[in-house]
């Protein structure tokens, strides 16, 4: 695997972590970290164990840390630029994030104007900050688009996000965990992974 640091064009400070398998991609994911005021970043380890299974199946990863705290339309942004940037170089470009970051998923894919391969979004919660509502942005993502959420997950708002992935007939994985999958990131990572793999 081969990585390089990117900073990601936009009027925000971004940067990202771009894994890459040897050999050419045709098709990169790009990864939304969770809240970056509870210490979320593109380190973050179920991004990583996702990314790894994508680049061991030859799909490049895009890992980014969001700019300046702005309640999420900031962070949307960031999402959406990671996006662009990712389909200048890729044929097929997915979105994928986690808890804050399954939330940015979902408003960034109903809102970009990159046609994208998949979607699928980790233990995301339905509101965000400045009035942003995941639930009700999936209805307008085009994308083959999952949602995975844990039983036991007493953190986030997921109820309503996967209310509406069932209403859209999505897939919808659950998982028994807590909101943090404590112990079970490799399990996050086969119930991720062959989703975003197949489709894109």
């Amino acid at each position: 695997m081969q990585q390089e640091t990117v900073l990601v064009p936009g009027a925000r400070d971004v940067e990202a972590t771009l894994d890459s398998p040897d050999g050419n991609a045709s098709a990169c994911v790009v990864l939304c970290p969770p809240h970056p005021q509870h210490r979320g970043h593109r380190g973050d380890d179920r991004l990583v164990a996702v990314a790894e299974f994508l680049v061991e199946r030859g799909v490049a990863a895009l890992r980014f840390d969001y700019g300046d705290w702005d309640e999420g339309l900031g962070e949307r942004e960031d999402a959406r630029n990671a996006v662009r940037w990712a389909s200048e170089r890729y044929e097929r470009v997915g979105l994928f994030g986690f808890s804050f970051g399954g939330s940015i998923t979902a408003l960034a894919a109903a809102s970009v104007d990159v046609e994208l391969c998949a979607v699928s979004l980790l233990a995301p919660t339905a509101e965000l900050e400045a009035g942003l509502n995941a639930a009700d942005a999936l209805a307008d993502v085009a994308a083959p688009l999952q949602v995975v959420y844990a039983t036991r997950d007493t953190t986030a708002d997921w109820e309503p996000v996967v209310e509406a992935a069932r209403e859209l007939d999505c897939e919808v994985v659950e998982l028994d965990a807590d909101h943090f999958f404590v112990g079970k990131t490799d399990r996050v990572a086969e119930a991720v992974g062959p989703f975003l793999a197949r489709s894109c």
